[in-house]
């Protein structure tokens, strides 16, 4: 995957929760090296209350080493985490986490 992009009231404010909640440490021109690893591409039924909000069109997912910890750090930070996590068998465990524009965002520990 070549990029994904944003639109924001705040573009810098965005970028920098996403470096200092997620760890995302792209240089100024946006360019991030990921570690290597699975990505998954999938479409959903247009009304899936998956994305959270039926306005959100995508959903970006990051793949994690450790769930738990990742959560309790976004908490930590006032980030607006979801309760609840959901396991599957063979794939691994999910959670979420809402940015400050109001984009739902999946963390994925897989198996």
């Amino acid at each position: 995957m070549g990029g994904y992009f944003l639109r924001a009231s705040d573009p810098a404010a965005l970028s920098a929760w996403y470096r200092d909640c997620l760890g995302l440490d792209a240089d100024e021109n946006g360019l991030w090296r990921q570690g290597e690893g699975l990505t998954v591409f999938a479409a959903f039924e247009a009304g899936t209350d998956y994305f959270g909000s039926r306005t959100q069109q995508t959903m970006l997912n990051f793949r994690v080493r450790d769930l738990d910890a990742m959560l309790a750090q976004l908490r930590d930070r006032g980030a607006d985490v979801a309760e609840d996590t959901q396991d599957m068998d063979g794939i691994g465990r999910f959670g979420w986490v809402t940015d400050p524009e109001g984009n739902r965002i999946e963390l994925w520990q897989s198996a």
